[in-house]
């Protein structure tokens, strides 16, 4: 017997924070998904997106659990630390959203039709989907960069705030989708355009980062990130102007919302949770591009 067979195993995979963290992850998640399949239900799309979420991160946690512990991520040809990090930050967003969504449309203070039994498999699915954001999110705290650690791109604030930027543009994009109006008018037209260059640029500096090849690029990756951050932050801020005016002002849209607007397809909504968002994502690129100068210079103090 080779004495070294233990090694295959990475014992730090379980008695580790992060190793503890993922545990949670999977023990919740995996709850969450019998109680709605056992008695609390979903319906409709955002029922469905819930479900996904739950789905999602639970197979995907379930593999990077797997590969940590018997070292196979070796054999992945990806950054594998920026990759956990970013899934992390990501699966903490996604749970979030699930985690107000779902009781947002399936909970109510009194009983449904099916029973209070429903009502309270419903509580406890909220209950365990929202503590299981704490549980990706002591992930993320654990591995983010902290000072005098050499760590992955993913792992600093700008990384993580590549990830935050893309989501809420995801969000965006669902808005648009729902009734939005958008093509009424060309100048909200051109709003969508920033959505969708920004959104590319993001998730493919993103995927550059996980797969690991940025060192192979023939061009200064990190001046690159920074140039562009700084044009993505100058983009929506010209989408924070336009959007508003051409969806709530006098001449064009509706300054305040119909009362005859159905829930859930309301247009002035849907431009609502959009003008909110752009607003929210020229902040984090704005805090985004402030971090990338301060990592810069405090590299060069430190050459």
């Amino acid at each position: 017997m080779d004495p070294q067979g233990g090694h295959y195993l990475n014992k730090a995979a379980v008695l580790s924070g992060v190793g503890a963290a993922r545990m949670c992850q999977l023990l919740l998640g995996c709850t969450t998904m019998a109680l709605v399949a056992h008695s609390a239900g979903f319906s409709a799309t955002y029922g469905t997106y819930c479900m996904f979420v739950w789905c999602f991160c639970f197979a995907v946690t379930l593999v990077v659990f797997t590969l940590d512990v018997t070292r196979l991520h070796g054999c992945m040809p990806i950054s594998w630390d920026n990759f956990t990090v970013a899934f992390a930050m990501l699966a903490t967003l996604m749970y979030v959203t699930a985690s107000i969504v779902y009781p947002v449309y399936f909970l109510r203070s009194e009983c449904p039709s099916e029973g209070c039994e429903v009502r309270n498999y419903r509580i406890a699915v909220t209950v365990c989907s929202s503590v299981c954001c704490f549980a990706y999110g002591a992930e993320v705290f654990i591995t983010r960069a902290k000072p005098g650690h050499v760590v992955g791109y993913m792992a600093t604030v700008s990384g993580l705030l590549k990830v935050v930027q893309a989501f809420i543009a995801c969000i965006i994009f669902g808005a648009l989708a729902n009734d939005s109006e958008y093509n009424r008018h060309i100048p909200t037209q051109y709003c969508v355009v920033i959505y969708s260059l920004c959104f590319a640029v993001t998730v493919v500096v993103v995927a550059l980062t996980v797969s690991g090849r940025t060192s192979s690029l023939r061009f200064p990756f990190d001046r690159f990130v920074v140039i562009y951050t700084f044009l993505a932050m100058l983009l929506y801020l010209s989408a924070a102007v336009v959007w508003p005016v051409f969806s709530f002002d006098k001449k064009y849209g509706t300054p305040g919302r119909p009362e005859d607007c159905p829930r859930g397809k309301c247009p002035w909504d849907s431009k609502l949770v959009i003008a909110v968002f752009t607003c929210a994502n020229l902040v984090l690129y704005f805090t985004d591009l402030v971090y990338s100068q301060r990592i810069r210079f405090v590299s060069h103090s430190a050459a």
